[in-house]
């Protein structure tokens, strides 16, 4: 016997409006970074101008994952289209490791042909980037722990405020010491602080784009809860994956010798892996001898 509970998930607020102010935001200010990293000669203001600007593709990426994951299911995609969460923040990692590659390899040749700046003009253009990005960021930020999409969002945005004091401080240096190796020295660290909170979102995205068991869920704490259900005398064919970044779901097989419990104990147990572990979907199979199912020998 069979049983299947599915909580409609309902993200806590809408993001659209989040998304098209930050996308706007820093389109606006990615011409203007550009154009004054170039009128400036800085590398620190153009590394940051490419860097912003995969974020404005990342944004985009988000949002395309954020929109198909509020799709109803169809025949054809019964689970619905919540996995492109999951490809958007892998892709938005991807495409960040791509930047520090980029801006790397620029501010390596910089070092060995290094270039007077414009330090104010860095000053200002990097101020308004921290202004820019801050409110982006502050715009996901009741998001972050619910969605790994969302988070990688944040994480983008708040990274980049970070970044853009640090190109601050590189023109700020600069006009005191006239050092040239600081802009790219600036990039790099730019580079590495990119890389550092990238690493954490492409390994998560990709491990759940493998169906791994979400983080947020302990598997032995799950198989220890269903094992000691009243009647449950063995539990195999425990599954837990990802739908989406935001959705868990779970099949589990609950060997009964007794008999099937009763629809108020699947409520109850259903109930119980939502509210506590965060599991949206779950399926469970009540069988009286393990024997029988061939699944048993496969797990």
């Amino acid at each position: 016997m069979r049983a299947d509970m599915s909580h409609s998930h309902a993200h806590a607020a809408n993001y659209d409006r989040a998304f098209a102010i930050g996308i706007a935001l820093n389109v606006l200010f990615v011409l203007v970074e550009a154009f004054y990293g170039w009128m400036a000669d800085s590398l620190a203001l153009l590394s940051d101008a490419g860097h912003n600007l995969s974020d404005v593709l990342g944004l985009l990426l988000a949002w395309g994952g954020y929109y198909l994951a509020r799709l109803r299911p169809s025949r054809s995609h019964t689970y619905g289209f919540g996995r492109a969460t999951i490809m958007a923040a892998l892709f938005n990692a991807l495409l960040l490791l791509v930047a520090v590659g980029a801006i790397a390899w620029e501010a390596f040749d910089r070092l060995a042909h290094p270039v007077a700046i414009q330090g104010m003009t860095v000053i200002v253009v990097a101020a308004m980037g921290v202004l820019v990005n801050g409110v982006t960021a502050w715009l996901f930020m009741s998001g972050d722990h619910q969605d790994l999409n969302l988070r990688g969002a944040f994480l983008h945005m708040a990274a980049d405020a970070l970044v853009s004091v640090g190109v601050v401080a590189a023109g700020a240096l600069f006009l005191w010491t006239g050092w040239f190796w600081l802009d790219p020295f600036i990039s790099l660290l730019i580079a590495l602080v990119i890389l550092l909170g990238t690493w954490g979102l492409l390994r998560q995205a990709l491990h759940l784009s493998l169906d791994g068991v979400p983080i947020s869920v302990e598997l032995e704490q799950v198989r220890t809860y269903l094992s000691g259900l009243p009647g449950v005398a063995a539990v195999h064919d425990l599954h837990v994956w990802a739908m989406s970044t935001s959705e868990v779901a779970l099949t589990a097989h609950l060997v009964m010798p007794q008999g099937h419990a009763g629809d108020a104990f699947l409520c109850s147990v259903m109930q119980t892996l939502h509210d506590d572990f965060g599991i949206e979907h779950a399926t469970i199979q009540i069988e009286s001898d393990s024997e029988s199912c061939v699944l048993t020998h496969h797990e």
